[in-house]
């Protein structure tokens, strides 16, 4: 079992978990800078201002704005040939509606761009990684304006022409599927206009969300036809957070309870972004729960034409689907669901299912044939830093093992397997809880939960593990 010959290896960050100078150079404020942090057990806040007297996790994190020559050169030791990183659309355009761009932000990313490049680093670019701007949710409560669209559009038009030449891999949409679910209001689709409290609290509007999202996949599909149609060496992805989901029994009430969720969490987004087109099992769906979508005269067109070139997701954990109300729950990405006995999982309650992987990424193969790319996928876990600064972090290397067993796996099955890029390959903020001590990284960042730290990196036993991963090109997985 071999990966091909210049697979993509290397990690996943998002800027506003771990960029910090989030006010520097004439940034302004997206949707994470007003989020408080919080835990697993008491979720963050929105607010309408920054109130002085919490803490912002997002404001510093692990301030990357001024340490990227030193993280990017550690990424170069561990043999990183690709780093999937966000631009931060408030860095560009601080309100979102600027006529022209903040070039302090555009000189900060042709910095990072070009130190990826003087490694020999493929820039993997999201162009929205749950950064909404906060002066659009006040003007147009995020996505559900349809103003958003054209905004979206002249951000991208700019940074496609700023990087010509440096830049090749680009994702839309972060995670873009979490606006079927009532996390994505605040997530990704910033339709959360005056409201303040914990992010638990939203009041969950179907017919709202669904107009966003489907503002969203517009503007999605508007770029990607705008890039082929001007840059065509361009190859343009979208990102699905991939919840995959198994009956909970043999009972076909939970085989049926199962495709719905499949459909509807997993399979809406990328249907639309992949073959062009609203799936016809929407239609039930939007007539049972109340929603009715409206659409201009060429969205059908526009989405027809506006496809992409590979597909790439997030991969943490399975769950069950069950009929039933009585099964026992466990935790997840964006949802929680039923507890598979079969599992263990996190402290965090995400159950690890390697197998999941190799089954997930043969189903996505299966119904689109493009190629694929797996770009989230870790551990969240407490590390311990040792007397003598170690951090032994076997836990997370046999994590990673298995599920790059499982994907050498799929890709014998016949999957065409572009890369992998891990989460988090330098610990950061959690998106869902604003926390640090759920660590990721290949790389500890001295910075806690209250704000405190030095902000020194320290390489993890991982770190050495994952090298040799890289040098092998995913032959040498075994633990040190």
């Amino acid at each position: 079992m071999s990966l091909k010959k210049g697979f993509l290896w290397g990690g996943a960050t998002a800027a506003n978990q771990f960029e910090g100078a989030w006010n520097e150079d004439g940034k302004g404020a997206s949707v994470p800078d007003m989020c408080t942090n919080g835990t697993k057990d008491s979720p963050k806040r929105i607010t309408t201002i920054i109130e002085p007297e919490n803490l912002y996790p997002s404001h510093e994190a692990i301030d990357f704005y001024h340490h990227y020559e030193e993280d990017i050169r550690l990424f170069s030791e561990m043999g990183f040939n690709v780093f999937r990183f966000s631009i931060a659309w408030t860095r560009i355009f601080p309100t979102g509606m600027e006529e022209t761009p903040n070039e302090k932000g555009l000189r900060f990313y042709d910095r990072v761009v070009d130190c990826c490049r003087k490694y020999g680093i493929e820039p993997l670019i999201t162009l929205s990684h749950y950064e909404m701007p906060y002066a659009l949710v006040e003007k147009y409560n995020g996505w559900y304006g349809r103003e958003c669209i054209e905004l979206f559009e002249r951000y991208c038009r700019t940074v496609f022409e700023r990087f010509k030449g440096r830049v090749k891999y680009w994702l839309t949409f972060n995670e873009i599927n979490s606006g079927t679910m009532p996390m994505g209001n605040v997530l990704s689709l910033g339709t959360v206009k005056g409201f303040s409290g914990p992010i638990t609290g939203i009041k969950d509007e179907p017919a709202v969300r669904f107009q966003a999202l489907h503002h969203q996949l517009v503007a999605s599909a508007k770029v990607v036809k705008y890039a082929h149609e001007n840059y065509p060496e361009y190859k343009l992805g979208n990102m699905i957070c991939f919840l995959t989901q198994y009956p909970a029994t043999c009972n076909p009430d939970d085989m049926l309870a199962c495709q719905k969720e499949m459909r509807m969490k997993n399979w809406f987004c990328s249907d639309v972004q992949v073959r062009g087109y609203y799936p016809s099992y929407a239609e039930r769906f939007f007539r049972e729960n109340g929603i009715s979508v409206k659409m201009e005269d060429d969205d059908t067109e526009i989405l027809r034409d506006g496809t992409v070139d590979f597909y790439t997701f997030s991969y943490y954990m399975s769950l069950c689907a069950s009929a039933g109300e009585a099964d026992e729950k466990t935790g997840g990405n964006l949802i929680g669901g039923v507890r598979n006995p079969y599992l263990e999982e996190s402290e965090w309650g995400w159950q690890i299912d390697p197998k999941g992987l190799r089954f997930t990424l043969n189903e996505i193969y299966d119904r689109y044939h493009i190629p694929v790319m797996v770009v989230e996928n870790g551990l969240g876990a407490r590390d311990t830093v040792e007397a003598d600064g170690s951090i032994n972090d076997d836990y997370r290397i046999e994590y990673l093992r298995k599920h790059i067993e499982q994907m050498k796996e799929a890709a014998e099955d016949g999957v065409d397997l572009m890369g992998y890029t891990p989460w988090g390959c330098i610990d950061l903020v959690s998106a869902s809880t604003g926390e640090m001590a759920k660590r990721y990284g290949f790389i500890y960042v001295d910075k806690h939960d209250d704000g405190t730290g030095t902000l020194k990196r320290l390489k993890k036993k991982s770190f050495f593990w994952y090298k040799k991963v890289i040098e092998s090109n995913g032959e040498e997985l075994a633990p040190m």
